[in-house]
């Protein structure tokens, strides 16, 4: 069960805080007036919080090198960033998780026990227990917003954009928890979903920027350009898995990302680019681009 146990850890990692910094970004996006949507976000906040402080506890000495090497899990930013949110928000964020998080060690020869195996099976479904609830959320947010009823400062393509991840996240748990494995995913499939994340990050970030930041708009445009090329060119694809060639210019493509966003994350939080984006979202865009690029250089990897 060393696997099922590796994977499930992983995935928390990555996921479980993404989930707790959407469920931050959905509370700082609400008018005072709206007491019940902040409550309820705060709750989910505090729920994902407390999931990653679990898994953190759990990850020690299992999690494989190349997830805690790859900038997926923490950044050289992420302190900082929470420091920052947590101070112009007034949102509390637990920081002594990222600590915690910096100083875990990839697996070794540590046996995987049935106490452990019992402790990971607690911790997915009461991960999936609570995504279902947040996915709920979301979309009841969503109706409310294009109904008219409910303002936020989150844009109504971001709260689409942030159900997609959760739905993901709720697959990948539920297929360790019915197969105690995640099978060899489609790589079309899965360039298409991340392009298209990739994608919409360009135009969150174009959005956000100051009007006056003109050379980073034109930067972020570009880049919605290309993965939409990208984008359309996975989907043309008949075959499961996509082309070399394709997957080549798509790992390209996101290492120069991968770059544009490491600036942009330093300069909100030096404080050296106009926006109104939240030093926490800066960072969080960055892990997931640092994700993405792990998967696609495991995947050109496994071609050679």
């Amino acid at each position: 069960m060393r696997e099922y146990v590796r994977l499930s850890l992983e995935t928390h990692l990555f996921f479980g805080r993404i989930m707790k910094e959407h469920s931050l970004f959905l509370l700082a996006g609400f008018p005072s007036k709206e007491k019940a949507f902040i409550q309820r976000a705060d709750r989910f906040r505090e729920e994902f919080e407390a999931g990653l402080q679990r898994t953190v506890e759990l990850a020690d000495g299992i999690v494989s090198e190349s997830v805690l090497n790859s900038g997926e899990v923490v950044t050289e930013f992420t302190q900082k960033a929470e420091c920052q949110t947590r101070n112009l928000t007034g949102i509390p964020i637990d920081m002594k998780i990222t600590e915690a998080e910096k100083r875990l060690l990839a697996g070794s020869c540590i046996m995987v026990n049935r106490e452990t195996v019992s402790h990971v099976r607690m911790l997915n479904r009461k991960m999936l227990q609570r995504l279902n609830g947040l996915i709920s959320f979301k979309e009841e947010v969503l109706r409310e917003m294009t109904s008219c009823r409910l303002y936020t400062t989150n844009y109504p393509l971001l709260i689409e954009h942030i159900l997609r991840e959760a739905k993901l996240y709720r697959q990948i748990i539920s297929e360790l928890e019915r197969r105690g494995r995640i099978s060899m995913p489609d790589l079309r499939n899965l360039e298409v979903f991340w392009n298209r994340i990739m994608m919409e990050h360009a135009q969150f970030i174009r959005g956000l920027l100051d009007p006056t930041e003109c050379e980073l708009i034109e930067t972020a445009d570009e880049f919605a350009g290309d993965y939409c090329r990208l984008l359309e060119e996975a989907r043309k694809q008949d075959q499961k898995a996509v082309s070399v060639t394709l997957t080549a210019r798509t790992l390209e493509t996101t290492k120069q990302y991968q770059q544009f966003k490491t600036a942009g994350t330093e300069g909100i939080t030096g404080c050296g680019i106009r926006s109104v984006i939240l030093p926490l979202l800066a960072d969080h865009v960055l892990r997931e681009a640092n994700h993405y690029l792990r998967i696609l250089e495991c995947t050109q990897k496994g071609r050679t």
